[in-house]
């Protein structure tokens, strides 16, 4: 079993028996957080990009807990540098870890500590696979074509897709994605943290459900879903 704790808008830990991974560890200073940095212990921390509301709290969670930080390389040399263990990688490769499989998939956006323009390499997401189990974690993204191909070869059993639009895919564009990936259930996510990404995420499970046969679950800063 795959526990999937969501801690608000991109955030969120997958935890088995044995490992414990967290995604894109914004709590400081994050209005949506159920935690503060300091309660969180993983194995892995997966970053998408750079920006301060994914990488977050990265690096002062690795280097109290002995974490290591995966993400493109550019951004794992980042992290590398202010101490913390890391792992490279970067959009389309592949590796096998401890917990088992990752890759990283594209990501329309960009990446770089905003304020100093300090490029940190492409925005990814991930495909985990995880006790038998695969998750895709979009990251900032918007639509894109190539899901498709995530779709088809990842027989995908949860998509967790960014929903707020403006920085990110709307609503809309968000249920074109899950029909392309067809997930057997789609989160949202990274909405309603600030005025300008407010939507209604009842209103996107609507239409995920009558557009597809993808299962939608909302599930608040918290709150646990179950694999």
């Amino acid at each position: 079993m795959v526990k999937v704790h969501f801690h608000g808008h991109a955030c969120f830990s997958l935890s088995t028996p044995e490992h414990t991974l967290v995604i894109d560890p914004w709590f400081t200073d994050n209005p949506l957080a159920d935690l503060e940095a300091k309660d969180i212990n993983c194995d892995y921390i997966l970053v998408t990009h750079g920006h301060f509301d994914h990488l977050g709290d990265a690096v002062s969670i690795a280097k109290r807990t002995g974490a290591t930080i995966i993400g493109v390389a550019e951004l794992a040399t980042y992290c590398a540098n202010q101490g913390a263990k890391s792992h490279g990688m970067h959009i389309g490769g592949g590796y096998q870890f401890p917990f088992g499989r990752l890759q990283l998939t594209p990501a329309w956006h960009g990446s770089s500590v905003l304020g100093e323009n300090l490029y940190l390499g492409c925005p990814c997401g991930f495909v985990i696979q995880l006790e038998g189990k695969y998750i895709y974690h979009a990251g900032d993204t918007g639509l894109f074509g190539d899901m498709e191909l995530l779709g088809n070869k990842y027989p995908l059993d949860l998509a967790l897709l960014p929903i707020g639009d403006n920085f990110v895919m709307g609503p809309d564009d968000a249920v074109t994605a899950a029909k392309l990936l067809r997930p057997k259930t789609v989160i949202p996510m990274h909405y309603n943290t600030f005025d300008i990404i407010r939507q209604d995420p009842y209103l996107f499970k609507e239409k995920v459900e009558a557009a597809t046969t993808v299962k939608c679950e909302v599930i608040e800063p918290g709150q646990i879903f179950s694999l």
